[in-house]
């Protein structure tokens, strides 16, 4: 009997549904069981749609201890190890947060997205006056009841603070909330074993990057540039039959079609030696499930933010090619108002990381999918070959 074809998991960003629903999964597992070994708080930045959700969707399976959906993988062998124990999971995601509805809204939104964990952990709750509060209730009392300490996963920590990078009133606000929300983890250092925040970019005013307790910052770190997006020996590994399908309906040789890809969806790197170059996954997907070039990522949404980011600072794209820079440019981004254009782009995934031949470092649009949808984006001109 021909064996079943896994399926493209595109948009598909729970490791559960991954794992139990017949879908394609790159094991990345290494990389969680080495941060586990060797350290307890994080944080990694990637541009949207690159793997973070996953990476901690992951993270809630292993520490949740759902041996079942490792079976073949990296991890299993950590599941199995006579310590491991599993422990509650405090999974917050900071991108359902309602952000379109004035400030008072977005506090609400705060506590129902806290309190909604509390209820899938069967904690109780008595306080109700701030989202910081019940956090705070939470993860003392989730401890308490198990007896352990709990791992918290905080995803997409800033975008409820990034969708005012247009609006410096609006982003003040919800950054102070922000900040009384976040400086409960550190006060609760005690009752938590691990944590994982993923964002953009690390803003440091936003309570989770200063006083204690600050996070390894392990965004442009070469042992895990490979964490989020493909390389190309994954997608060779991991996707044979649509790798060999695509290329015979385009017309196209292995060779040829690989050579192309690198132009479209390739070039993203995320080490601060410029090593790496990852393709985007969500392109990559995309691509093989429509067999057609097409600017898969940009189109999948924020792109009117970076429009209009762009137009009020009359900014260009031919401006960021070959952009030089200082290698440790993003080092310390600072905060949306005061972060160089050319640095919260390449947080934003439109520009990426090169090393010049005289190990001088600059900036420049990671591929052709990335260069042709800027130039649309700000009405420049359309269909610039890279």
């Amino acid at each position: 009997m021909e064996k079943k074809r896994l399926k493209l998991p595109v948009g598909i960003q729970t490791f559960e549904t991954i794992r139990s629903e017949g879908y394609v999964y790159v094991d990345k597992t290494r990389y969680l069981v080495d941060m586990i070994d060797h350290g307890s708080i994080y944080f990694l930045a990637r541009p949207r749609r690159f793997g973070k959700t996953l990476t901690v969707s992951t993270f809630e399976a292993l520490f949740s201890g759902k041996k079942e959906l490792f079976d073949g993988l990296y991890a299993e062998a950590f599941l199995n190890r006579s310590e491991f124990e599993p422990c509650p999971v405090i999974r917050l995601d900071m991108s359902k947060a309602v952000t379109d509805c004035g400030i008072d809204a977005f506090k609400e939104s705060l506590k129902r997205i806290t309190l909604k964990v509390a209820k899938e952990l069967d904690v109780e709750i008595e306080t109700r006056n701030s989202a910081g509060d019940i956090l705070d209730e939470l993860i003392f009392n989730a401890a308490k009841r198990s007896k352990q300490k709990v791992v918290v996963l905080l995803d997409e920590y800033d975008k409820p603070y990034t969708d005012f990078v247009n609006d410096s009133v609006m982003a003040e606000k919800i950054r102070e909330a922000l900040r009384n929300y976040y400086v409960q983890i550190k006060a609760n250092d005690k009752y938590i074993r691990f944590t994982f925040i993923t964002g953009i970019s690390k803003f440091a005013k936003l309570g989770v990057f200063s006083t204690l307790n600050t996070p390894l910052d392990i965004s442009l770190n070469l042992k895990y540039a490979e964490i989020c997006g493909l390389t190309e020996d994954e997608i060779r590994q991991y996707f044979p039959d649509y790798f060999a399908e695509t290329a015979k309906q385009m017309g196209y040789t292995t060779d040829e079609l690989v050579k192309k890809m690198r132009h479209y969806y390739n070039g993203f790197s995320f080490d601060y030696d410029a090593k790496t170059r990852l393709y985007n996954p969500y392109s990559t997907l995309v691509f093989f499930e429509e067999k057609q070039f097409l600017n898969h990522w940009i189109d999948s949404g924020r792109s009117k933010i970076i429009a209009d980011y762009m137009k009020k600072r009359h900014l260009t794209v031919e401006q960021f090619r070959n952009f030089s820079i200082s290698k440790d440019f993003a080092k310390s981004p600072g905060d949306m108002d005061s972060t160089p254009p050319e640095v919260l782009l390449f947080h934003y995934g439109y520009l990426t990381l090169r090393k010049g031949t005289n190990d001088d470092f600059y900036l420049d649009y990671p591929n052709t999918e990335v260069l042709n949808s800027m130039s649309a984006l700000v009405s420049q001109r359309n269909n610039i070959n890279f």
